[in-house]
């Protein structure tokens, strides 16, 4: 079978990418290799900046339809500050994007079915359970996989891969991953149960040996993260690891974390790194890569989806304004991902610096920090690179002079 694109993935990217082409007339071949979505851990928040990407993609409707819910405030706690002085400067998270209340939130898997169902009904051949055993690319490029018992094989002009971190679509075109060295471990659990806390808040804190991120997803669910030191591997390990993991949320400075704390498993726990992963250029003859196949940004931004998005967005404005029979030019995607990605790296870095290292000079670090950043809003800009966009702050916030400003001023 012949198609205009055949996408490898049919997780968010690949689907959200489907659904867009398939409503411009385009003949998809959608291939996703599970049977049945599952909590990955990972996923479930789209900062201001990617929820505009969302609504440019005409896909807001859809994922506040499947329950997608809006966080409005954020408050950033501390072992250097009592809860009140936290709780008094909360951020308002509706300021980064026009008409934008704040970031949205939506379970991964329903997401991910939201988005399949979508590309179906867009009129995408979509196709799960299956096995890819062949990717060819350049001048003919084509995919065989196996579903049913039968071997398939399939051409297009172009092949996306959206298949995620071990992409086999980048490893065909001999793309390199470049990674840098994890600065922590960060665990993530979601947590059901959890009476008292403000639908409408997220957080961030630290305290001891354990720092805190807490995005509620709608009524008594909230997606937590925990980051902890390389060193402490095992912390929560074995069967007893989830409760271990939630009892780490009773912290002094956040009291509100009891209804965390007091809250039940609702999925699998998984520790990752921390790092960060990128592609030089994104693209080879006869494919692009979206989403975390080009590499992905520090988790403890939070932006996976965000950067898939604004991929989906950016690869496909090209493709529907590319003549028939001509092949799509990525470099002015690969140009913008490389920056966006550099950016925020270095937000990354700072944020892991401020708030997953621990001890007495960690701890006093935060605090200058904390009193430094009332008073001079713009060592903070590292943030609104996060919720606003990379291309929101001066180029100058991305330097290393800035940074030891941040750090050390």
């Amino acid at each position: 079978m012949n198609y205009d694109l055949i996408i490898v993935g049919g997780g968010i990217g690949g689907s959200a990418m489907a659904a867009t082409m398939a409503r411009a007339g385009k003949s998809v071949l959608l291939l996703e290799k599970s049977a049945t979505f599952t909590d990955h851990v990972r996923g479930e928040w789209i900062a201001p900046w990617g929820v505009v990407e969302v609504h440019r993609l005409g896909l807001y409707d859809l994922l506040r339809e499947a329950g997608g819910h809006h966080i409005t405030s954020h408050v950033h706690y501390d072992e250097s500050r009592a809860p009140t002085a936290a709780e008094e400067t909360a951020l308002p998270l509706g300021v980064f994007a026009e008409n934008v209340p704040g970031p949205l939130t939506i379970g991964h898997p329903h997401h991910c079915q939201t988005l399949y169902d979508e590309a179906v009904r867009c009129g995408a051949k979509a196709v799960r359970d299956v096995n890819v055993t062949d990717i060819t690319l350049g001048a003919a490029p084509a995919v065989t996989y196996e579903h049913d018992g039968e071997t398939c094989t399939a051409a297009a002009p172009l092949i996306i891969g959206a298949e995620g971190r071990m992409s086999p679509t980048r490893k065909a075109a001999d793309i390199k991953l470049h990674q840098d060295k994890p600065h922590h471990w960060f665990a993530g659990l979601l947590v059901e149960g959890v009476e008292g806390w403000d639908e409408t808040r997220q957080a961030i804190g630290t305290e001891g040996s354990f720092g805190f991120l807490a995005f509620p997803q709608g009524g008594d669910k909230v997606r937590v993260y925990g980051g902890y030191a390389l060193e402490d591997k095992g912390r929560f390990a074995g069967e007893d690891g989830p409760r271990k993991f939630l009892e780490s949320f009773r912290m002094n400075c956040a009291p509100g974390n009891e209804a965390i704390a007091d809250g039940k498993p609702a999925g699998p726990l998984l520790s990752y790194f921390n790092n960060d992963s990128w592609t030089d250029e994104p693209f080879a003859k006869g494919c692009v890569l979206i989403g975390d196949a080009a590499g992905w940004n520090d988790p403890i931004n939070g932006l996976g989806l965000s950067i898939t998005y604004r991929d989906v967005r950016m690869v496909s404005d090209i493709l529907k304004a590319t003549p028939a029979g001509q092949a799509p030019d990525f470099s002015e995607y690969a140009a913008e991902r490389s920056e966006r990605m550099r950016r925020l790296r270095f937000a990354g870095h700072l944020q892991a610096s401020l708030d997953m290292e621990f001890g007495d000079d960690a701890k006093e670090r935060r605090k200058r920090y904390l009193e430094r950043a009332a008073a001079d809003p713009s060592l903070g800009l590292h943030g609104v690179a996060i919720m606003g966009g990379p291309e929101m702050v001066p180029p100058e916030v991305f330097t290393d002079a800035h940074k030891e400003r941040v750090l050390n001023g």
